[in-house]
């Protein structure tokens, strides 16, 4: 909020957000998960750091191109509807200046008012695209994301993540770095929480709690797991 009484409002619209949040949560519990997985199965440091690098670089490296490939085949898709009725408000005015003024009755404005109102819109045709795509698409034609920036902050928020509990195991080895991978997975969820929360003004302890747990869940499932199957193994 301003000083002055106004507001503003942050772009959430073109998914560079989404994607740094996405990214970090993601490569954070992914590579905790696959740490303390490795390190449940066998305890040579050497192991758990090349499967760490390796589960960064993958995870890093297939987050960024899925979110390029979602991102751009949207784009499209948007691009595409916008054609359309580019096509349909330039070929016929009328229909087009008919449904929105119906779309303004809708909202409460009455017969002549939202006429006047959908004929003075109309009357540019970048104007009457902008304002069919918002009112009737629920899209703004000026808002669509950038797949390269998309792709740029998922896979940066994704290897920072993922390489914080790696750190330890470049350190030490063994129950103490495993701890120290816990440790550091858990107050980075924990950050990750107070950060999101602070964007939505939501709770941040509820969020904070949330992220935490996910992460916690997520590792303890994951070691289990690779601690049996270090036991069958040997």
């Amino acid at each position: 909020m301003h000083s002055d009484g106004l507001h503003y409002h942050r772009d959430v619209q073109g998914g560079s957000a989404r994607a740094a949040v996405f990214g970090v949560s993601d490569g954070l519990v992914s590579n905790v998960a696959l740490i303390l997985g490795i390190a449940g199965a066998t305890t040579d440091a050497a192991f758990v750091r090349v499967a760490g690098v390796s589960g960064l670089l993958a995870g890093a490296i297939s987050m960024a191109a899925g979110e390029y490939v979602s991102v751009k085949a949207q784009n499209e898709l948007i691009e595409r509807e916008l054609a359309i009725e580019r096509r349909s408000i330039l070929n016929n005015p009328a229909s087009e200046t008919a449904e929105l003024a119906a779309i303004y009755e809708n909202k409460g404005l009455d017969a002549e008012n939202a006429s006047t109102l959908a004929s003075s819109l109309m009357a540019d045709p970048d104007v009457a695209l902008g304002v069919h795509a918002r009112e009737e698409l629920g899209i703004d034609p000026e808002g669509l994301g950038d797949p390269f920036a998309v792709a740029t902050a998922s896979f940066g928020a994704f290897a920072v993540g993922a390489v914080l509990p790696l750190i330890p195991w470049f350190i030490t080895s063994g129950t103490a770095a495993a701890v120290a991978s816990v440790l550091i997975g858990l107050v980075a969820a924990l950050a990750v929480g107070y950060v999101l929360a602070r964007f939505t003004e939501r709770s941040v302890v509820k969020t904070a709690t949330r992220q935490a747990l996910v992460a916690a869940g997520a590792c303890l499932a994951t070691y289990a797991i690779g601690t049996a199957l270090g036991t069958s193994v040997s």
